[in-house]
């Protein structure tokens, strides 16, 4: 192993500690927003949990997509290539188990990231609810194959 690749695995458990301790958060802040549940109006308090929520899913899935998927690519010494033929190759290796569904959680934070209008992000809810549970069976699949690779740490990929 070289150095230029050790330094890109330990920036790779960076990476997924970073990540699991914000798919903890996310986790609670899904929690938090069923309780909430749907009705006409929300209190201020309300509001706040459901930006945090649509906040914590966008960084969240930016840091799997951008970071964590994109390092995996670096240590396979793979070519760069477009967004959507690299998650077809990474669901084609085992790194992820769906590229539609990776693509619908990043057109959803795309589409998050370009609406200005509360009422609009409000309505965004129980799809970001419902991708979530897509977001973290990938990264739990992703923890599986890069422990097989021996890319992580076990203390790293169970969060210790």
């Amino acid at each position: 192993m070289t150095a230029i690749e050790q330094k890109t695995i330990d920036l790779l458990n960076q990476n997924w500690v970073l990540l699991l301790s914000s798919l903890e958060t996310l986790n609670l802040s899904v929690i938090k927003a069923k309780s909430i549940g749907e009705k006409a109006d929300y209190s201020f308090e309300e509001l706040e949990t459901f930006d945090s929520l649509i906040a914590k899913f966008s960084r969240t899935s930016d840091i799997f997509t951008q970071k964590v998927i994109r390092t995996v690519w670096i240590l396979l010494h793979e070519e760069t290539m477009p967004f959507i033929d690299l998650l077809n190759m990474a669901e084609k290796i085992g790194l992820v188990s769906s590229a539609d569904k990776l693509l619908e959680i990043r057109d959803l934070r795309n589409q998050i990231a370009h609406e200005y209008i509360p009422e609009a992000i409000r309505k965004l809810i129980p799809d970001v609810i419902e991708l979530f549970a897509e977001l973290r069976h990938n990264v739990q699949i992703a923890g599986n194959f890069l422990l097989n690779r021996k890319w992580l740490d076990k203390e790293v990929t169970s969060g210790k």
